[in-house]
């Protein structure tokens, strides 16, 4: 999943954070890419996997930098799709919301801990699953995305 800053409005964020959040979740994934693609497109055969999420699909308030990475990466699965789909390489996606994992840990205090466990969160093994059967796929099957989150609990207009 990368690395999240502490929570808190951008202005306050110390550089630092923004790098390392940078460093990690966004540079070390392309570079790591870059590694193994030429191998992938001479065997014209493989698979990229990258760990997104919701915030990089979806605005949340006190996250910028890591939703700012995880919409980048989002961007880069896409147009390195593009680049390698010709060559039989294929590239998805993982989009996952609230994964029990210790970035929560980390950056909630233990009132926001307890209201998330209050609610369904999506286990590592769940998405292990999902990353399994993509892996599992005949060649000619590309799963470009795909989401999993956890089923909230009904709101209080009774929806979910």
């Amino acid at each position: 999943a990368g690395v999240m800053p502490p929570l808190g409005n951008f202005a306050d964020m110390k550089i630092a954070d923004i790098d390392t959040t940078l460093e990690v979740n966004l540079s070390a994934a392309i570079l790591l890419t870059r590694l193994v693609v030429p191998q992938m497109r001479e065997r014209q055969s493989g698979h990229v996997l990258f760990t997104g999420s919701t915030a990089g699909h979806a605005a949340y308030s006190n996250i910028a930098v890591y939703s700012a990475t995880k919409a980048a990466i989002s961007g880069f699965a896409a147009a390195l799709r593009a680049d390698l789909s010709p060559s039989g390489v294929r590239v998805t996606e993982i989009v996952a919301g609230r994964v029990e994992t210790q970035l929560y840990q980390d950056i909630l205090d233990a009132n926001a801990r307890a209201a998330m466990y209050a609610s369904k969160v999506v286990q590592p093994d769940d998405v292990a699953r999902m990353v399994v059967a993509v892996l599992g796929l005949p060649a000619w099957a590309d799963v470009t995305r795909f989401d999993i989150m956890p089923t909230w609990p009904t709101s209080p207009s009774g929806t979910k």
